[in-house]
């Protein structure tokens, strides 16, 4: 679905939707360049993971690990006010790139269905700055909503979450996720994990009627998930929730 289709009216909106759009009036993306190991994404990922125990002390004070080198990855910054506040990682996986943290896990449900020519997102790695993770309880919205433009631009089937089993609930309620996978343990962690996914083509519509702040224009999502040679690494891109929620109301008036 692109942002020129025709689509229903956006639903009118609720108090915490038109609170998210106003502070995504303050939040930038930038896409990072995997290979530098100095961006802070990096650091930021490291602190978050060393808060929770998931890591040993490293003197380089940063994490990254193989799959972020891989081809089909994508990681993020999210900025409010120039401030890095969280990050995460995004796979794109297809029948022709099976390369992913959920895919290494659930290969034996995910390997059928992409062998039928399905494709996912896979959203990882999802890390947030304690202070800004107290100020601001909408964050994780306003980083999970890259996950929904990779889906959107792509155009994938699923989009999965492989998260911990009490997170699920999260995902379903917002997400509409079903459950795709049981629970197992993945590498080193300390907690098992589930997969439950967003069928996209259904859910999408949906979602964004729902939850205005997750809407954006093509321009965001393109300058964002362009291939080799036609995204800037470490450039800014501002939210367009409020653009493309103005869009789609002229779109709805003129339609009448």
């Amino acid at each position: 679905m692109s942002s020129n289709d025709a689509v229903p009216p956006v639903e009118p909106q609720s108090r915490f939707a038109g609170t998210l759009l106003d502070v995504l009036d303050k939040v930038e993306y930038a896409r990072i360049q995997p290979e530098d190991v100095n961006d802070p994404v990096y650091k930021l990922r490291y602190e978050a993971y060393r808060r929770e125990n998931f890591l040993p002390y490293n003197s380089e004070e940063v994490y990254t690990d193989p799959l972020d080198l891989s081809p089909n990855a994508y990681t993020f910054g999210v900025f409010i006010e120039g401030r890095l506040v969280s990050s995460i990682r995004i796979h794109h996986i297809t029948p022709d790139c099976r390369i992913s943290p959920s895919l290494g896990v659930y290969e034996d449900i995910l390997g059928p269905m992409l062998d039928q020519g399905m494709t996912f997102t896979d959203p990882t790695r999802f890390t947030a700055d304690h202070e800004a993770s107290l100020a601001y309880p909408a964050l994780p919205y306003l980083t999970l909503r890259l996950g929904l433009m990779a889906s959107e631009h792509f155009s994938v089937d699923y989009c999965l979450q492989s998260v911990r089993p009490e997170h699920a609930p999260f995902y379903r309620r917002i997400f509409l996720s079903q459950p795709m996978g049981p629970e197992r343990t993945y590498g080193q962690l300390s907690f098992p994990i589930v997969m439950v996914g967003s069928h996209v083509p259904e859910t999408l519509p949906r979602i964004l009627r729902r939850f205005p702040f997750f809407l954006s224009t093509r321009e965001e999502r393109e300058a964002l998930f362009a291939g080799p040679g036609r995204v800037s690494f470490g450039h800014k891109v501002a939210a367009t929730a409020k653009l493309e929620q103005k869009l789609r109301r002229e779109q709805a008036l003129a339609a009448e």
